[in-house]
């Protein structure tokens, strides 16, 4: 089998007054495979971290309450087979989840289903953020789209975003300390 990798980079390197642009490109879960991703597309780049906000969670569960009525009204409900945690630590401590759910519309369902039971449940938003990592690499100003591609292509994945602007020089790994 023969490789179609050549020893060149695939992003072609701006030479002395090209117009560049600065691309900014992610996600990536970890800052490791970040790195990975621009030494196989044969770049020179940086790694940036950032918080990414992840769209909230419905919660359903039965209102923070003191701790021995929480554990007490836990093991009334794993005897009946229902599935649940009582929450350690925060806002909603000692509160019984009853699960979180990406549907506003299935947390309702469940709602109604635990109201039926006659629980006293509450619907609450669970925020979520998560780390992830971005590449950010100059690239001829003629030539992001073909360069976005080209980088997703090596590796084998689509960025969920692409970001360019001017560049205010980007440095690499190899200069900094």
């Amino acid at each position: 089998m023969t490789s179609l990798k050549t020893s060149e980079p695939v992003v072609p390197v701006p030479g002395p007054g090209v117009e560049t642009l600065c691309v900014r490109a992610g996600w990536f879960d970890s800052d490791a495979e970040a790195r990975a991703a621009g030494e196989a597309a044969g770049l020179d780049y940086v790694v940036e971290e950032q918080e990414v906000e992840l769209a909230p969670l419905n919660w359903v569960l039965i209102p923070p309450q003191p701790e021995q009525a929480a554990m007490d009204q836990f093991r009334a409900l794993s005897a009946r087979g229902v599935e649940s945690y009582v929450v350690a630590s925060g806002e909603y401590r000692n509160a019984i989840s009853l699960g979180l759910f990406e549907s506003r519309e299935a947390a309702e369902t469940v709602l109604a289903e635990k109201k039926r039971d006659n629980l006293n449940v509450v619907l609450a938003k669970f925020p979520r953020n998560r780390i992830g990592y971005a590449l950010v690499f100059d690239v001829e100003s003629d030539w992001e789209t073909e360069t976005v591609q080209a980088v997703e292509a090596e590796i084998g994945k689509n960025f969920e975003f692409v970001e360019s602007g001017t560049c205010k020089g980007v440095a690499t790994p190899k200069k900094n300390p």
